[in-house]
């Protein structure tokens, strides 16, 4: 049974709210996971930014040392613009250290690289489509659940009692919803077409495939 616990740290996929204990997995990997990325980063900038390497080697160093921890867990997570803002940033700095600085044409002088230039020259899915595919990959595996598996209890529950007073905070659903309407699915019921593997995988490979600025 899913109840409202005050003064709770984490919203589950349909607003119900748990515990300190509970909540510590989720938000503890999140919090946790951005921090050990961040020095993950600095143990390896020596060499992104070193010239003796070459740049699509370095990418793979970020791809296989930085990037894995970084999204550890992403699928659970819940997030606003603001943060998928910051991972953006967070990413953009990495691949700035990688390709280096540009000499301007005109002025002759260098300068960095603009998020356009980045992204052409990475040439692979930014981090926030890295993100939205594996988390709707993982709403898939959660829908097709059966109804003695916790997760699947956790996303159909509704909460009893009375909502904390403000803003309800975004659920994880909300996120789901979201990102299909990105790749061209406006419709409420996603738990339905979970059930469809085939056409899933679709929107899951779209979501990883779609360009946003």
């Amino acid at each position: 049974m899913c109840v409202w616990v005050r003064r709770a740290h984490l919203v589950t996929p349909r607003g119900v709210w748990v515990s300190h204990s509970l909540a510590f997995g989720a938000i503890g990997c999140h919090v946790c996971g951005r921090a050990v990325s961040v020095a993950c980063y600095y143990s390896v900038e020596t060499l992104l930014s070193s010239s003796l390497l070459f740049k699509n080697l370095k990418v793979r160093i970020y791809k296989t040392v930085i990037l894995p921890i970084l999204l550890y867990g992403c699928e659970t997570w819940t997030l606003t613009l603001r943060e998928e803002h910051r991972l953006r940033v967070f990413e953009n700095k990495v691949l700035r250290k990688i390709f280096g600085a540009k000499r301007d044409e005109v002025t002759g002088e260098w300068r960095k690289l603009h998020n356009t230039e980045l992204h052409a020259l990475y040439s692979s899915p930014d981090i926030i489509r890295n993100l939205k595919s594996r988390r709707l990959r993982w709403a898939g595996h959660v829908a097709r659940m059966g109804e003695s598996r916790n997760a699947y209890r956790v996303l159909v529950g509704r909460p009893e009692g009375k909502r904390p007073l403000g803003r309800p905070r975004r659920r994880w659903e909300d996120n789901i919803k979201m990102d299909l309407r990105e790749v061209g699915y406006d419709d409420r019921d996603w738990l339905n077409l979970a059930q469809d593997r085939d056409r899933w995988r679709a929107y899951v490979r779209a979501a990883m495939n779609l360009r946003v600025p």
